[in-house]
Parts: structure tokens; sequence; C-alpha cells
């Protein structure tokens, strides 16, 4: 069974169409948001499975959009278990993990799908890779309708995007009866990547009802795939469930057209394409920081890295402190030094800095 889940409209169901067609043969179907399947749930499965069996015999299904049937998960242990190969979608993170249960353990492959990466941009627009095209990406995003759509346009369908989300795969699905907090949440969040921020200071500064409102609401954001989490590195299991995690947009485009902030930071746009490329890339890092004195924007056990739009005589020190502080930390892979790198809009360079080789990358040199 393989399972691909993201966010909406960011190409799940075209990814799963070309699957059918890589596998050939014959397949069934079923797009599970289709207005005639509305009010399908566990009390249909044994008529849906005897019209499979009578009309489609042992061929694979693809269910798209699947979390939108109720127990859809016993569903698919009766097709796994009459000898089926499927494939599903899903717009919600849960299908990766609470959602799968038991039911599923050890029978399935997940795959993260994300709107298009810097390369698949200049694919679809034909741009070529340069400082230019990389501060157009991060401006546009990655969702293939918005773009398509044109730059006048594109801004309109991604706020439409988010309401969708907000109020299909949030509001609906877990029955809430205020949006304002929700969307006020998903807005500040949105507009004010990779800054790290506790749960206390969020609820007072957005003047939310209750820290654990907040949490739930943060956690229900995950699950639609509009925010994703870093967490900061330790060695201390407590230390990282204690310590605030950074909260980055699954698309740069749908963070700047739902943002309020007319002067967008183009270092932080940037911090929020490089964890995306690492998502993509199936690392999870971490950051690194000692409070008031130095922070890492990401570690992986291979790599430390720092992004900033330009590294300057201004902020070198400051940028620099940061990696060299995390090239040793523990868990780095074979027990060597991690690789430094600093990423910026278009600089590159070779620096040695207390016997550590530094790399200044151009960053649309080094993105996916």
């Amino acid at each position: 069974m393989l399972i691909l889940t993201g966010v909406r409209r960011c190409g799940k169901s075209t990814l799963q169409q070309q699957i059918r067609q890589h596998e050939g043969g014959t397949a069934v179907a079923l797009q599970c948001e289709d207005t005639r399947l509305y009010g399908l749930g566990p009390e249909d499965f044994t008529t849906v499975l005897s019209v499979f069996d009578e009309h489609h015999p042992g061929v694979a299904v693809y269910l798209d959009e699947v979390q939108e049937v109720p127990e859809w998960q016993r569903l698919v242990r009766a097709l796994l278990d009459a000898g089926r190969r499927v494939c599903v979608t899903g717009s919600n993170a849960s299908l990766l993990g609470r959602e799968l249960g038991t039911k599923l353990t050890g029978r399935h492959l997940s795959h993260e799908v994300y709107p298009f990466s810097y390369r698949e941009f200049l694919a679809f627009t034909g741009a070529t890779p340069g400082a230019e095209s990389l501060g157009d990406f991060l401006r546009r995003g990655g969702f293939p309708g918005a773009l398509q759509a044109g730059p006048e346009l594109a801004p309109v369908l991604l706020r439409e995007l988010l309401r969708d989300i907000v109020q299909r795969d949030i509001v609906s699905r877990h029955a809430l009866r205020a949006v304002r907090p929700l969307m006020t949440l998903a807005l500040h969040l949105l507009a004010h990547p990779g800054q790290p921020l506790s749960l206390q200071a969020i609820t007072k500064g957005l003047g939310l009802p209750a820290v654990a409102q907040t949490g739930r609401l943060i956690e229900y954001l995950q699950d639609a795939w509009l925010l994703l989490s870093v967490p900061r590195f330790s060695t201390s299991h407590r230390q990282r469930i204690v310590s605030p995690p950074k909260y980055y947009a699954v698309d740069t485009g749908l963070a700047a057209a739902n943002s309020p902030n007319p002067t967008p930071d183009l270092g932080r746009k940037l911090e929020n394409a490089v964890l995306l490329a690492l998502r993509r890339g199936g690392e999870v890092p971490a950051y690194a920081a000692a409070p008031h004195e130095w922070e890492c924007d990401f570690i992986t056990p291979k790599l430390a890295i720092q992004c900033c739009a330009r590294l300057t005589p201004e902020n070198r020190t400051r940028e620099l402190r940061g990696l060299l502080a995390a090239a040793t930390l523990p868990g780095a892979a074979g027990g060597n030094p991690r690789e430094l790198l600093v990423l910026t809009l278009d600089q590159a360079d070779a620096l040695t800095e207390n016997g550590h080789a530094i790399r200044v990358v151009p960053a649309w040199d080094w993105l996916d």
C-alpha cells in the first residue's frame, strides 16, 4: 500500500494518476470528495467491496482524499486482505500516524508530497537558475495552480486556498465553533516563519483564549500541512519537549499571499525554502541554539546550515558563530564534524574559521 499525503492542491492527485499510468493495466479509482459519494461510511463498505469484486476483480484500487471517508482504514485493510494493490492520497498529516492505527501497521509505505521545489518551479515556468528566479520562487511559491494562473491572479487563489484548507480540513473536521482564533494564529505563524515561540507567548501576544487551545490549534494547522515544525536540538529528551519549536509555512508563496507584511524578510523566506528542501530530501532537521549566545538554523547528521540573504561584515560573526558551535554537536554521522554551509541569495565563497572549512553557496545552486 502506498500513501501520498500533503497539503491540498500540491499535486497529490496528479502524482497518483502518473503512478496509475506507470503501473498500467486495469484499475479502479474513487475520488472520495465526489458529491455522489457523500455520506459513504463503514456501513457501506460491504457493498463497495462487492461491487469491486463483481465489476473489477483483483485490480488495483486508487482512493483520492481518503480522509473524507470515516474509518477508511477498515476499507483499505479489506482490500489488502483480498490481495489488491492500494494507493491512497490524503490532505491530513495524521494519515502518516495515529489514523493508520494498528490495522495497517507494517503494510504501507508513506510519501510526503509538497508544492513544487525550486527545480520543478524552473521547469514549470521556463526560468533559468539564478538569484532573480530564486527571488521569484520565494515570492510565488510552488503551487501548480497558482503558478499557472499568473502573478496577478495567483495571490487571490492562494488566499482562497488558505480559507479552503482552514474550513474543510480543520473547522469541519474538528467541529470548531470559533474560526477567528484559528485564522489569527494561522496568519501570524505563516507571516513569521522560523521564529521560536512558546505557546504562552503566542497565546498572550495574539490574545487567544487559552494556552491549551493554542496548542490544539497548532496541531490542527500541522495536520492540515499548513505548518511544519522544527524542534530544538538537544541530547536531553526533556529539553527537546520543553524548548519551543520553530514553525515554517508549507509554501513560501502561500505565506506571502496571506501575509500583512508589505516588506517580507528575504532571509526568512530563504530559510523557509531550505527547510522544505531538507524535508523533501527525507531529512528531519533541528535547529540548535544557546539563548543569547548563538543559533544555527538547521542541523542534520551531516550538515549545519545558516541561511541569510547576504553575508556581510555586520552579520558575519553572528552567522559563523552558530555554525562553528553546531559543527561538533553530538549526533554527527560517523562521529565526523558536520559540513558547514552558509546559504545566501547569490554569494559563493570558501572560508576557514577556527580550523573549520565553511562553504558559502548560492541557494539557487543548492536547492533541489
